[in-house]
């Protein structure tokens, strides 16, 4: 590798990503979050998504041992909350509503839409872990909203669309 780490990650900032927060009921059946911004659809038929999880993460374990979880897409409205699970601490969840989803898994209030999964494929990659899951369950709750995205190692927004 003839480039810093580093440089690797700020050219890789330069792509906007959308931010969502993936969570999950643990073994005792606790709700679990973890934000990323490593998230993308893979496929409509069968419909697959995956999200990568760094090996390093404190929510690691946690999802090493679930076959269940969903994709919270966040709005512009929910840096904070992005923020607060992005941060290594215990409960994650105090103060934070959400509707527990058809499988149980929690679903964040106030995210523009929520895909259920079910773990179809884990894959190493790197110093991350890829999780590919098949979307059993969804619900667009937030269509007319715009999300959160991050964008060179920072939250950002997207401009108003024109006539709005």
């Amino acid at each position: 590798m003839s480039f810093d780490p580093r440089v690797f990650r700020d050219a890789c900032g330069h792509f906007a990503t959308g931010v969502v927060v993936v969570t999950c009921l643990d073994n005792s059946g606790t709700p679990a979050g973890v934000t990323v911004n490593s998230f993308t659809s893979v496929s409509l038929q069968p419909p697959l998504i995956l999200f990568c999880l760094d090996n390093e993460a404190y929510s690691k374990q946690v999802f090493a041992d679930v076959d269940r979880f969903a994709v919270n897409m966040l709005s512009g409205a929910q840096q904070d909350l992005s923020t607060a699970f992005a941060r290594s601490q215990a409960d994650r969840f105090e103060g934070v509503a959400y509707t527990a989803g058809r499988a149980g898994v929690p679903l964040l209030t106030g995210a523009l839409c929520h895909l259920e999964c079910v773990v179809e494929h884990r894959y190493p990659g790197g110093d991350h872990e890829i999780i590919v899951g098949r979307v059993t369950d969804l619900s667009i709750e937030r269509p007319d909203e715009r999300p959160l995205i991050y964008y060179k190692g920072r939250y950002d927004a997207l401009a108003p669309r024109s006539g709005s």
